[in-house]
């Protein structure tokens, strides 16, 4: 087994390269996608790369040029891309354009161990006689998403869009309103191989009940009162491309047993009419409630969830990933006034939007964000927003204030009198004397001590050498952390 590192930083090129080794795989190392495209064309071949997205000044997205030129000339080659400013449309985009996985600086050694060994599975059961490869080829490089997001479990869901893009399984996505999930389904349609195809969008609780049969399989002239003409239904307006029941638990009992047919049979049969019409649209289903509990109340069929399931993605709220907020803002804010100068936030707006729940997620927020615009001369004030995020934000911090009372109270009643005021020193020594208290603390752990910092481990390593640390002294005081004999215990990197 062969791979290849490729990295214009020296510190993450060794460590990956080592972890393979480690692994039993042969590695070769390039610090420049030209580097990396000489040796594609003096023959070399592998079986997994991993590069940096970024490999010069130069080149913002270099990466994806060396995954597309591994893509079209070593298609067997898994391509993992590695990125210090990870986002969710970068996921998508590097997963879409035939990358293996998409890691986000600082990762962990087992993220490296990880893929080795399921590239080494799925290269093994390949080469295996009569069987093929697990992974599906990879489809046209797009990039025509309106997505933002850098956090970790929506950078995961869009990996995961991605992969199921490719293929031709049903869909299943779930969360609460306003989190995206139409654009999520037209970013699989995009990336599929019925992009040319149409998109078809139907909200089902919005049509009653005694239509949507009509809607969604077409009747025939004279099958009810005002049928003057025959009408196609929506899923044969998708024939070839995808169709999107969006809040699909709000159909009936009686309407869902059509459709579970018309997915396992791919024929429908319009109102009024004996004969069956072939049609062949991906199904792609979304809901704000919680599926397996309508399937035990009874309010939707087993069968029908087992079949829309065979993926499913679930859309986190915006409450729970918090900083995607401000990201998010930015954007609405760049769009509400394309070409007239970029738009800030002051730091008490910037408070307040993180810290409201948003109850009404991506949609909500980019309402307030349009307003705030139009209100505002170029700066966002807590005054511009909408009077339900200045309250809340008002209510948060008399939370605050409430939970720090006792202890300030306690200290001016009860503490000893306060130590003569240490001497004022530079923020250069200040940002020495924290690295040295967080490698002290980890033991020597580098990777641990970034990630106590809230930085990558690269950043890290040049201030170590720019304040003169000694993080092999950290090491040894640090006897906690290191292995024992027999292996057990954190290993320092």
């Amino acid at each position: 087994m062969k791979a290849l590192v490729i990295d214009d930083n020296e510190l993450v090129r060794d460590n990956v390269a080592e972890v393979l080794r480690g692994e039993g795989w042969e590695v070769c190392v390039a610090d420049s996608a030209a580097r990396a495209f000489e040796m594609l064309g003096e023959g070399e071949s592998w079986q997994l790369v991993f590069c940096d997205v970024k490999l010069s000044d130069a080149q913002e997205a270099e990466g994806y040029a060396v995954l597309r030129r591994f893509v079209e000339e070593q298609p067997d080659a898994q391509t993992v891309l590695m990125t210090g400013h990870g986002s969710a449309a970068g996921a998508l985009d590097a997963v879409s354009a035939g990358a293996y996985d998409y890691l986000m600086k600082p990762f962990e050694v087992g993220d490296v161990v990880r893929i080795a060994r399921d590239v080494r599975r799925a290269v093994e059961k390949r080469e295996r006689p009569g069987t093929t490869g697990e992974l599906p080829p990879a489809p046209v490089y797009t990039s025509d998403i309106d997505l933002v997001g850098i956090s970790s479990g929506f950078v995961e869901v869009m990996k995961m869009v991605g992969r199921v893009a490719a293929t031709n399984l049903p869909v299943l996505i779930t969360g609460e309103s306003g989190t995206g999930k139409e654009v999520v389904a037209r970013a699989i349609h995009q990336r599929s191989t019925r992009a040319e195809g149409p998109f078809v969008a139907v909200n089902c609780g919005a049509v009653p009940s005694e239509l949507i049969e009509s809607e969604m399989f077409g009747h025939v002239r004279g099958a009810f009162t005002g049928a003057e003409r025959d009408r196609r239904g929506l899923l044969q307006e998708a024939d070839g491309g995808t169709i999107l029941l969006d809040e699909i638990t709000e159909t009936t009992p009686a309407f869902q047993v059509k459709l579970l047919r018309a997915l396992q049979e791919g024929e429908i049969r319009r109102v009024g009419s004996n004969h069956t019409l072939r049609v062949d649209s991906r199904v792609i289903a979304a809901t704000n409630r919680d599926v397996e509990r309508e399937v035990k109340e009874g309010r939707f069929r087993q069968d029908l969830f087992y079949r829309l399931n065979a993926v499913t993605l679930h859309l986190p709220p915006l409450r729970e990933r918090r900083e995607d907020i401000m990201p998010m803002a930015r954007h609405f804010a760049e769009r509400a006034c394309p070409g007239a100068g970029p738009v800030s936030f002051s730091r008490d707006a910037v408070r307040a939007l993180v810290s409201y729940d948003w109850p009404g997620n991506i949609r909500e927020l980019e309402n307030a964000i349009i307003r705030a615009v139009a209100l505002c001369e170029r700066l966002v004030r807590p005054e511009d927003l909408p009077e339900r995020v200045r309250e809340a934000a008002a209510q948060h911090e008399r939370q605050q204030h409430a939970l720090d009372a006792p202890a300030h109270e306690a200290t001016a009643n009860d503490s000893p009198p306060a130590p003569a005021e240490e001497p004022l020193v530079s923020l250069s020594e200040l940002e020495g004397r924290h690295i040295a208290r967080a490698l002290a603390h980890t033991g020597g752990n580098k990777q641990a001590a970034a990630r106590l910092l809230g930085i990558d481990r690269t950043t890290l390593q040049r201030m170590i050498k720019r304040h003169g640390l000694d993080a092999n002294s950290a090491r040894a005081n640090g006897d906690a952390n290191k292995p024992d004999a027999n292996g057990d215990g954190p290993a320092p990197t």
